[in-house]
């Protein structure tokens, strides 16, 4: 599926027009038709958030299809040596999508967020 699809599928979803969705997030609705018929390349990851947010939809889906990272989500990595050597670490094992589930649960436990 590619980030247009994904669009237009979660737009759907949600029983907005383009205009409507346009109108929410402030972009143009000629930019969003252009964004679900891949005539244009999916927006920087900060717009992708922006617009998962007015959908009340997590972004991970949207952003993982385009291989972006949020502003505030690089800048916490960036700044955080501990952050890049467990995600060094992570990388080194190849973890499956269920296994980063399952660490994001534990972390969450950690936290008492659960």
């Amino acid at each position: 599926m590619t980030f247009g699809e994904a669009l237009r599928e979660l737009r759907r979803k949600h029983g907005l027009s383009q205009r409507d969705l346009a109108e929410k997030t402030g972009l143009d609705f000629s930019y969003i038709s252009k964004l679900e018929n891949d005539r244009n390349p999916p927006p920087a990851a900060d717009t992708i958030v922006k617009i998962c947010k007015e959908l009340k939809e997590q972004p991970e889906k949207l952003l993982a299809l385009t291989g972006k990272i949020p502003t505030d989500i690089k800048q916490t990595i960036s700044a955080s040596p501990a952050a890049q050597e467990f995600l060094r670490e992570a990388q080194r094992y190849d973890l499956t999508e269920e296994d980063w589930r399952l660490l994001s649960e534990h972390v969450k436990q950690l936290r008492g967020d659960d």
